[in-house]
C-alpha cells in the first residue's frame, strides 16, 4: 500500500440534468474510488447544473466551473459554446493538486497543470465529429449546409489541431475500448490502456420468463441507426419494441410496420421488464464501447448487433466460436445484413445456445466494483513512475495529507 499526498482534482465536461450517461457513470465511480482512498475529490467542469439540485448525487458538492456557466443559456445548452470550449477548460486552475484525474469525451483533457503534476485521463472517445464521423456529422447539420457552412468546417478543423496537440499533455491515457485506443492512436499518436466502463449490472433480474418479441432500446438520434433496424423487422415480420425517443422517431414511426410499435422514453422500471423479458435486444449503431447491450445482457437477453467498434468488446460473438458466447454480430450495417441474423437467429433457435445465465455472468465483469479495482491498479502504476521520474529528476515531490493509494 503506497501513501499518496493530496488533494486530488477530477475534470469532467459538464454535470447536467440533461446529461445523465456513461461518461456521467464513470465520473461517479471515479469520484467513489478516490473517496475509497480517504480523500474525497475537488470537483471541476466547464458547467454545473447539479450541485444544487435535489436528488442528485452531487447535490451539497462544491465543483469549480468555467466562464462558461456565467453565460446565457450556458449551463442548459453548453455545447452552443463549442467555439469556446477548448478555451474555458483551459481556464481551470488545478495548481496544488498533485494529481488530476480528468473524464473526458470533448475537452475535459486539455487541462493545463505543471511538469510536476500527473494528469491521467479516461477517453471516452476523441471528439468525433472532428476526426472520423466529421462526414456524417455535417450531412446531418442543418447549420452546415447552410451559407455558414464553410465556418463550422473551419472549426471543426481548429478542433482538430487543439484535439490532437492538448493530448500530448496528458501524462497517461485511458480507452474505454480497443475501438478507442485505436482511434486515440490514430487521432493522437498514443497509447492508451483499456479499461471498460461500469455498468449497473445490479438493477436488472435476469432469470424471468421470456417471450418472442425483440427490443431496440436507444436514443432515436440517425447515428444509433435505428432505421436500419426497423428496415430489417420490416422484412422479417418479426415483432420489434422500440424503447426511447428523438428527432428520428417521426421518420421511423413513418417507415415502420404494424409489427413494429414505438414506446417512446420510457421509465427505468418499464425499460428493464422488456429487457427482461425479450427474445434478444437488437443494435446497428457503431458504438465506443455501448452501455446498453451490457445491460440487455444483465437481464439475461442475447445481443445481436453490428460487429463493429466497442461491442466487440462486449459481446461474444455465437457464429465466431467465442468461448461462452453472449450473441450475434452481423457484418455489414445493413438492413439485409441485419434481416439475415434475424432470420438465421429464429430458425436456427439460437436462443436455446444462449441462456440468461450465461449472459449476466459476462455481464457481471462490466460492474461498477471491476471498474474500480481496474482503475485502482491504473492510477497506482502511474503515480508510481511519475514519482520515481521526479526523483530521477531531482523535482521535489508534493507532499501533504497522506492518502492510501492500492
Amino acid at each position: 500500500m503506497r501513501a499518496f499526498p493530496g488533494p486530488i482534482a477530477l475534470v469532467h465536461e459538464w454535470f447536467t440534468p440533461r446529461s445523465v450517461g456513461g461518461s456521467e457513470a464513470v465520473v461517479r465511480e471515479l469520484d467513489r474510488l478516490l473517496a475509497e482512498w480517504g480523500h474525497s475529490p475537488c470537483l471541476f467542469a466547464l458547467v454545473d447544473g447539479e450541485s444544487r439540485r435535489p436528488g442528485s448525487w452531487l447535490e451539497g458538492r462544491s465543483i469549480t466551473t468555467s466562464f462558461i456557466q456565467r453565460l446565457p443559456w450556458g449551463i442548459s445548452h453548453v455545447q452552443q459554446y463549442l467555439p469556446l470550449l477548448p478555451l474555458a477548460i483551459e481556464q481551470l486552475d488545478l495548481a496544488g493538486y498533485p494529481l488530476v484525474v480528468s473524464s473526458s469525451h470533448l475537452v475535459a483533457k486539455g487541462v493545463l497543470i505543471g511538469p510536476d503534476q500527473l494528469h491521467v485521463s479516461y477517453v471516452h472517445t476523441p471528439v468525433r465529429y472532428a476526426w472520423d464521423q466529421m462526414h456524417p456529422y455535417l450531412e446531418h447539420s442543418a447549420l452546415a449546409r447552410g451559407p455558414l457552412g464553410p465556418l463550422v468546417r473551419l472549426q471543426l478543423h481548429q478542433l482538430r489541431q487543439w484535439d490532437a496537440l492538448s493530448a500530448q499533455r496528458v501524462d497517461g491515457l485511458v480507452a474505454n475500448s480497443r475501438f478507442t485506443a485505436r482511434r486515440i492512436r490514430r487521432c493522437w499518436r498514443r497509447r492508451a490502456e483499456v479499461v471498460h466502463p461500469p455498468v449497473a449490472v445490479d438493477r436488472f433480474r435476469w432469470n424471468q420468463s421470456r417471450d418472442a418479441t425483440y427490443v431496440s432500446l436507444c436514443r432515436l438520434v440517425p447515428n444509433k441507426r435505428v432505421d436500419v433496424v426497423v428496415q430489417a423487422f420490416n422484412r422479417t415480420g418479426l415483432p420489434l419494441v422500440v424503447i426511447g425517443d428523438g428527432p428520428e422517431r417521426r421518420r421511423l414511426e413513418a417507415m415502420a410496420a404494424p409489427t413494429i410499435r414505438f414506446l417512446g422514453r420510457c421509465g427505468d422500471a418499464e425499460a428493464n421488464a422488456w429487457l427482461e423479458r425479450c427474445r434478444a435486444y437488437v443494435y446497428a449503431g457503431l458504438e465506443d464501447f455501448g452501455i446498453a447491450p451490457v445491460e440487455a445482457m444483465a437481464a439475461g437477453a442475447p445481443v445481436i448487433a453490428y460487429g463493429a467498434g466497442g461491442l466487440r468488446d462486449s459481446v461474444r460473438c455465437l457464429q465466431e466460436g467465442e468461448p461462452h458466447p453472449t450473441g450475434l454480430l452481423f457484418p455489414q450495417q445493413s438492413a439485409a445484413s441485419l434481416a439475415a441474423a434475424l432470420e438465421h437467429f429464429e430458425a436456427a433457435a439460437l436462443w436455446r445456445q444462449l441462456p440468461p445465465e450465461g449472459q449476466r455472468q459476462w455481464a457481471e465483469s462490466f460492474a461498477p466494483e471491476r471498474f474500480r479495482e481496474r482503475m485502482a491498479a491504473v492510477l497506482e502504476r502511474h503515480w508510481h513512475r511519475h514519482r520515481e521520474r521526479l526523483r530521477r529528476e531531482g523535482a521535489a515531490i508534493a507532499t501533504g495529507a497522506s492518502v492510501p493509494l492500492g
